[in-house]
């Protein structure tokens, strides 16, 4: 017990420092001009053709218009039925250059390296996958982030199959942490915020100034937070922007994907992370961030070799006691209070984020009951997920198969 109350005394003292810190220095944007724009968007579409047309046909609701020649989809195959779909939409079509480069970086890069051969020039750049929807006012929302002069914009994610399952919903939870818990809060103290993946821009300055995209690890929206964090890139969530985004529906899914983010997170962070030390002893006015950065997961992991070793420790006296034939039940009891205590903080932190997404949320209220049951054990599991991530050799990019369209039920 001895070894998990140090371990979550150095936890907190890491939690302690980072809110500290979040009221001392920060990077500020540099508010533009308003002027009319033009966006490039950017869609990897990977044999999407279930899905393609229903994100296509929202960029065509937009309240902003986009022109159809800006939009940019791109695939592996000739063949492949996501071409029709584009097509009959007056879309670009971008082909990959070279397929054993699998990750979704590489196809990034290829759209811009086309769109530079087309000497076009765009005052963002945004991201999205295909099975994403976007909300009619996403655009016009996003573009006040823009003209305020933030380098990265982040928007709402919400769940478009969240009702269909338990794994989607808790698994579209994942990203309430990440944005209602974490980035809402770094956004008040203009910190860099955590970018994940979809839904969000870069202005054209940037993509311009590395001409293509050089992030293309396992996780590349995660070394676009380092890089942005090491270079003092200004970021934002704006959670009136909304689009909706489907969520793996089977647990192995779910598996899969985290352990490629838990070997991505270490893979980004052995690149960066002696140069963001660097940084962080200049203690420059992006500090909160960059020492955040540093820190990472730490405090998590700490407290999890804490339990770890404590459980091994009770489970090896139950065995002595066992042997010599002594009761045990103090040791099982210890061992019951640790998992509920785990379970009861857990359960807690999903209470809140639900309490938080409430009015926004797409969730009917028995699957939000089924979540808040569920979470904890489906957060507790990342834990496989860093086994998996450390056993495996190689661990590469699988494709997810999205089939949902969207459908919003009104009862929350």
């Amino acid at each position: 017990m001895v070894v998990l109350i140090v371990c979550i005394v150095i936890a907190l003292y890491i939690f302690g420092k980072e809110a500290f810190l979040a009221s001392r220095s920060a990077v500020f944007p540099k508010a533009n001009s308003k002027q009319q724009h033009r966006y490039a968007i950017l869609i990897p579409a990977r044999d999407e053709s279930k899905v393609i047309e229903a994100l296509l046909i929202s960029i065509e609701k937009q309240s902003m218009p986009v022109s159809s020649c800006d939009v940019y989809v791109i695939v592996e195959d000739k063949n492949d039925k996501t071409v029709e779909i584009v097509k009959k939409h007056k879309m670009q079509i971008v082909y990959r250059q070279d397929l054993t480069k699998k990750r979704k970086g590489y196809a990034l890069d290829d759209a811009i390296q086309e769109i530079r051969k087309q000497e076009k020039q765009y005052d963002a750049y945004f991201i999205f996958d295909a099975d994403n929807v976007l909300d009619p006012k996403f655009l016009e929302e996003m573009t006040t982030s823009i003209d305020a002069g933030y380098d990265i914009g982040l928007g709402y994610r919400n769940t478009k199959n969240g009702n269909d399952s338990v794994y989607a919903a808790v698994s579209s939870l994942t990203f309430s942490m990440i944005n209602t818990l974490g980035n809402d809060n770094k956004c008040r103290h203009h910190k860099t915020l955590t970018i994940s993946g979809t839904g969000f821009y870069i202005l054209g300055k940037w993509i311009d100034k590395w001409k293509g995209y050089p992030f293309v690890s396992l996780t590349e929206d995660y070394e676009l937070t380092m890089y942005a964090t090491l270079h003092d890139l200004t970021t934002t969530y704006n959670k009136k922007a909304i689009f909706y985004d489907e969520q793996p529906n089977s647990y192995q899914a779910t598996i899969t994907q985290r352990t490629r983010w838990v070997r991505g997170y270490f893979d980004t962070r052995r690149q960066y992370m002696k140069v963001l030390k660097a940084k962080m002893a200049k203690k420059d006015k992006n500090y909160p961030s960059v020492y955040e950065a540093v820190m990472g997961i730490k405090p998590y992991l700490v407290m999890v070799v804490g339990v770890v070793s404590t459980l091994i420790w009770q489970f090896y006296n139950i065995c002595l006691k066992l042997i010599a034939k002594k009761p045990f039940m103090t040791e099982v009891m210890t061992i019951l209070g640790i998992f509920l205590a785990i379970y009861i903080c857990l359960f807690l932190v999903t209470y809140v984020m639900l309490k938080k997404e409430k009015k926004v949320l797409n969730l009917k209220r028995s699957m939000k009951f089924k979540a808040l049951v569920y979470n904890p054990i489906f957060l507790a599991t990342y834990v496989h997920c860093l086994v998996l991530a450390f056993t495996q050799k190689e661990i590469t990019w699988e494709k997810i198969t999205h089939d949902r369209s969207l459908t919003i039920d009104k009862e929350k």
